[in-house]
């Protein structure tokens, strides 16, 4: 099962007590203190596995804890050190303060290991307490506590590509067309209930992760649908892509402007995020009725054509863009780099797209690196 969210609360160990004890042997009645300290609680640590994908292994468990350490023993011997608590999560997940909301960690990078909680300390034995004074100390300390926090923890999808459109827009067919991932493909809304990933090859030395989330509807924003249980998805990703369905009942121009609205009342951030549109199902009409729709979307979007291809046409020998901006230049708010017109089912433009999309990519590394 795909848990995305989960909340628990986490205890590191208590620390074990310190012993109150007195050397004893044959002909010593009156031994000086052997009590020893008692062992360090076990500490939470958190490790990142690129193995792991989900956060179902917290599920169902409202605490965590680590052991507590042992006591101390006579003959001045340590208690033994309470065992550490692993939790192994996938990358992306983000450590917030259940209460205040804080994100008090951001675990990316493979391998990365965290010390979250540490365990209490344990308690020092009557030994440490003989003075000359008092030869024979009857107190021990005991352990400290370990440290408790209910968290929340979230999983955000760590991609490079965001599948942004409606329910049964074609995001699931063209995640599949393009990479290694087979989500469950169907014609109806809300096919896919849950974000997918998949690795899209450009060659045998580059690739990039694309993310496939639940259709966006009106309203998503405000938990319509599945959009705001998954919309955190996209957070991460570089770009997105918006893919409008033309042969949709829903007018193209309606579909684009709620897509741009819900990112926008979702988060300020993403609504800014640099994105290309994919006009998907060019195949299910006429290419006269497609040239025309897909000419007056971009007339409305304030976007003229760039390149001569318009509508499906399986006799096309090459691929190519309607529109495609320098990907070195900053494109003005609200314009898309480019705009290309897809079928996933048959094949036509995903080769530029794949190479549309790397280019993309490539170039706002390079700009972030600078």
């Amino acid at each position: 099962m795909f848990v995305d969210s989960v909340e628990v609360t986490l205890s590191s160990g208590k620390g074990g007590a310190g012993a109150v004890s007195f050397w004893t042997e044959k002909f010593v009645t009156k031994g000086g203190p052997d009590g020893g300290d008692g062992g360090r609680g076990g500490s939470i640590f958190f490790q990142v596995d690129n193995n792991t994908d989900t956060l179902s292994n917290f599920r169902g468990k409202r605490v965590i804890k680590a052991q507590n350490g042992s006591p101390g023993e006579g003959r001045k011997c340590y208690g033994k050190k309470g065992k550490d608590t692993l939790l192994i999560v996938p990358p992306g997940t983000q450590i917030i303060d259940a209460q205040s909301g804080e994100v008090l960690l951001d675990l990316i990078e493979e391998g990365q290991k965290v010390k979250f909680l540490e365990g209490g300390k344990g308690g020092l034995g009557n030994m440490h307490f003989k003075s000359p004074t008092n030869q024979r100390p009857t107190y021990a300390q005991p352990g400290m506590p370990g440290e408790a926090k209910e968290v929340r923890l979230e999983m955000k999808l760590i991609a490079d590509v965001g599948l942004v459109g409606y329910p049964n827009v074609g995001k699931s067919t063209l995640i599949s067309a393009l990479s290694n991932a087979r989500p469950q493909v169907a014609n109806y809304e809300f096919t896919t209930l849950t974000p997918k990933l998949g690795v899209v090859e450009l060659n045998e030395y580059s690739s990039f992760m694309m993310a496939d989330i639940p259709g966006i509807i009106e309203g998503a924003s405000d938990g319509r649908g599945l959009g705001l249980e998954f919309l955190r998805h996209i957070e991460r990703t570089k770009t997105l892509l918006l893919m409008i369905d033309i042969a949709s009942y829903r007018e193209m121009k309606y579909q684009y402007e709620t897509l741009k609205e819900e990112l926008k009342r979702y988060s300020s951030e993403l609504a800014t995020r640099p994105y290309g549109v994919a006009i998907t199902k060019i195949d299910a009409l006429p290419k006269e009725e497609a040239d025309e729709k897909i000419e007056a979307f971009m007339e409305w979007i304030g976007i003229e054509p760039n390149h001569e291809l318009h509508g499906f046409d399986m006799n096309r020998e090459t691929e190519s863009y309607m529109f495609k901006k320098d990907f070195g230049l900053k494109a003005p708010d609200n314009e898309p780099y480019f705009l290309l017109p897809i079928s996933s089912v048959a094949s036509f433009n995903t080769k530029a797209l794949r190479f549309a999309l790397g280019e993309f990519i490539s170039q706002i590394k390079e700009q972030d690196s600078r």
